[in-house]
């Protein structure tokens, strides 16, 4: 079995629904869900003038290979009515794959570590609820490391 941490986000509708929605499609297509952490609630990123976001990261184990678990993914985020019109654009939900094992992955389409971890306090955050002590592959850094090192100036608030 592997091990992955997946992000899980939107600001369309009923953003609380969404995620319990994208929640309950992964256990069903992907696999158990081991750990969640805490809905955040966080001003949007890359392109601002929008609503804020909700997230939330699960911790999973699947016997899903990385391409297939991306390609599962990607139909939760259609099947749930995503619809990929702008970069860093309204969203109904959104998940990424942030870690799957210890792997570095670097294919067309399929990035793991996801490449801007580091970068994001909306992901940082609730993983760090969950994951505190797991090591970033590429930087050889615990999460909460990386939190405390993070540039990114925006506020992630406990939702729920």
């Amino acid at each position: 079995m592997n091990e992955a941490f997946l992000l899980t986000g939107g600001n369309i509708g009923d953003r609380k629904n969404y995620l319990w929605r994208a929640k309950k499609e992964i256990e069903e297509r992907c696999g158990k869900i081991l750990k969640q952490s805490s809905i955040y609630e966080t001003a949007a990123w890359g392109k601002e003038d929008q609503e804020a976001f909700l997230n939330q990261v699960l911790k999973i184990e699947t016997g899903l290979s990385s391409e297939e678990l991306l390609h599962t993914i990607l139909k939760v985020e259609e099947d749930l009515g995503r619809k990929r019109d702008l970069k860093y654009g309204p969203r109904i939900i959104d998940i990424d794959i942030l870690f799957f094992n210890n792997e570095v992955i670097d294919l067309h389409g399929l990035k793991i570590p996801h490449p801007q971890i580091q970068n994001r306090k909306f992901v940082l955050v609730p993983l760090n609820e969950i994951a505190a002590e797991k090591i970033h592959p590429v930087f050889q850094k615990t999460v909460s490391r990386l939190l405390s090192e993070c540039p990114d100036p925006l506020t992630v608030n406990k939702f729920s």
